[in-house]
């Protein structure tokens, strides 16, 4: 059982050997990959350290039983504790989004709704901050288009884990692509009526230069303007803001919070790589659908995902069923439960493409 498991230990050798040179550390980002890489490995080295000392202990615990009844006892304890770690491995070695490991870009846009979805994008972004605080992340901020009463048309921040965090954000932001409704009585509304809007979330693979994306030089057409947001003396008086295209595909990406044009630059390129990979991971999850549809998809911005509505204090995720009168905890932060039940879904289905 679990023969295919034979790479994985070549490949954890060669990383600890890895990981044991000094030069691997001169080079950061091949050296956060491999960590990356360790990190991912490790539980299922020791999952398959503990499956092989309990099938032989339970080997010989039956070889004894006929002499000593007592072995017997021990024979079912160990039964059972196989079938524990053995479900275990079964979930650790399910096909699994590449991409799990890495930190993510988060990309919220107001919609339909004009200021209230503004207002809305703006409690969505705080939302998210606040989880990314419990989870032990930090939150960057790329780049912001803002609205007079403090809402947001457009906000891009990046999500990087902790030290010693317990999971990696795209990993457990990955589901968090799609529409967001909201039905509330917005600030802007005189006779209390319920309005609904939604804004619209993006999450994205923060991929490394050298990852996985090649971008020509070429194929990006780069202008400059002067940023028109706040930002300080200085800001809004220089050409300081970039927008690259991406002419193979039409991804358009800008940028303008910081204050150099270099700056800007670095960041719409970061940007610029997360989208490459979330369109090329959306079309791969199209080609796939044709076979089979997706109980749990990821990155369809078009999709209306979730409703958060005000007067009932309930919010209601349409793809998994997932109901909770407690969105008031919810928009402080507590995704906990609604993360972890989108992840069980995500996992129950590809342990039945494994069983297929």
């Amino acid at each position: 059982m679990f023969e295919n498991a034979d790479p994985l230990r070549a490949e954890f050798a060669d990383l600890e050997h890895q990981m044991a040179d000094p030069a691997l550390h001169v080079d950061m980002a091949r050296s956060r990959r491999v960590g990356r890489r360790y990190a991912e490995l490790t539980p299922i080295i020791k999952a398959l350290a503990e499956y092989e000392q309990v099938a032989e202990d339970l080997q010989a615990a039956l070889e004894l039983a006929d002499e000593d009844p007592s072995f017997a006892a021990e024979a079912q304890e160990l039964t059972v504790r196989r079938e524990g770690v053995t479900e275990r491995l079964n979930r650790l070695l399910a096909p699994r989004d590449p991409h799990d490991s890495l930190d993510a870009l988060l990309e919220i846009k107001s919609g339909e709704g004009g200021e209230e979805s503004a207002l809305f994008a703006g409690d969505l972004l705080r939302m998210y901050s606040r989880y990314a605080e419990s989870q032990g992340w930090k939150v960057e901020l790329l780049d912001e288009q803002t609205t007079d009463l403090g809402g947001y048309k457009s906000v891009t921040v990046a999500v990087k884990a902790g030290a010693g965090a317990a999971q990696t954000p795209f990993g457990a932001l990955k589901f968090e692509g799609g529409v967001h409704r909201v039905q509330r009585v917005p600030v802007t509304e005189s006779q209390g009526r319920i309005h609904t809007s939604a804004a619209g979330v993006l999450v994205m693979p923060d991929v490394e230069d050298d990852d996985e994306v090649r971008i020509d030089d070429d194929d990006l057409r780069i202008d400059v303007y002067r940023s028109s947001g706040k930002g300080g003396q200085g800001v809004n008086t220089t050409d300081s803001a970039v927008r690259i295209t991406h002419l193979p595909t039409g991804v358009v990406v800008t940028c303008q919070n910081e204050r150099s044009q270099l700056q800007n630059k670095e960041q719409a390129m970061r940007i610029l790589r997360s989208r490459l990979v979330a369109l090329a991971d959306e079309q791969a999850a199209q080609d796939a659908s044709a076979a089979r549809a997706s109980q749990v998809r990821t990155v369809d911005r078009s999709e209306r995902i979730r409703t958060y509505n005000y007067p009932e204090n309930r919010i209601a995720d349409h793809r998994i069923g997932f109901k909770a009168h407690n969105l008031d905890a919810v928009l402080d932060g507590d995704l906990g439960p609604l993360v972890e039940a989108l992840q069980a879904a995500d996992l129950a289905e590809r342990l039945e493409q494994v069983g297929e």
